[in-house]
């Protein structure tokens, strides 16, 4: 056989498998369309970003820390270009965390390092993660969707306590990582 015959030959080959591998994740492409359809939860909660801050849940007087009924916590976190609203949470070291958050103009996100905490934040909607922090420390908590011109430096960070120290820091119901 000849070097023309072995490289068209070659190419045969090469086109015949780029063309299964096309075809497979076409096919793909047919069968997730059709059955792994996405939809959002069937629990939604939605809230109006223009007055969220006038009166419910994320005034601002609502915002951050504080102890429920039965023990656990629960953050409640506003973003808007560029940061958080609080700028430090503070929370208690292995207690369950219940983290409400919205956003009151784009799309935001946040995680918190070393953590399993990860949110995404849509103007309008209330977005809801349960966790539970094993170790005490300071964590940092970027935005991880860019937002505009001031992404770099929209960030917060979440303080992990003792339940003791914790307990301490509530004053009229809500902990912060400031002082007095």
């Amino acid at each position: 056989m000849d070097g023309h015959a072995m490289a068209v030959g070659a190419e045969r080959r090469w086109a015949v498998v780029t063309g299964a591998i096309i075809l497979f994740l076409t096919g793909m492409l047919a069968y997730m369309s059709l059955h792994w359809a996405t939809m959002p939860p069937a629990r939604m909660e939605t809230i109006d970003p223009a007055t969220l801050h006038l009166s419910g849940e994320f005034v601002e007087a609502n915002l951050g820390t504080a102890r429920e009924a039965d023990g656990a916590v629960t953050v409640r976190l506003l973003a808007s270009q560029y940061a958080f609203t609080p700028q430090c949470v503070l929370v208690p070291r292995d207690t369950p965390v219940r983290i409400r958050a919205t956003s009151s103009d784009v799309v935001h996100g946040f995680s918190v390092a070393g953590t399993n905490v990860n949110m995404m934040l849509a103007p309008g909607y209330v977005s809801q993660f349960a966790t539970r922090f094993q170790r005490g420390g300071e964590f940092l908590m970027p935005c991880h969707e860019f937002c505009g011109i001031g992404h770099a430096a929209m960030w917060a960070k979440v303080r992990v306590v003792e339940p003791a120290a914790f307990a301490a820091a509530l004053q009229g119901g809500r902990a912060s990582c400031v002082g007095p």
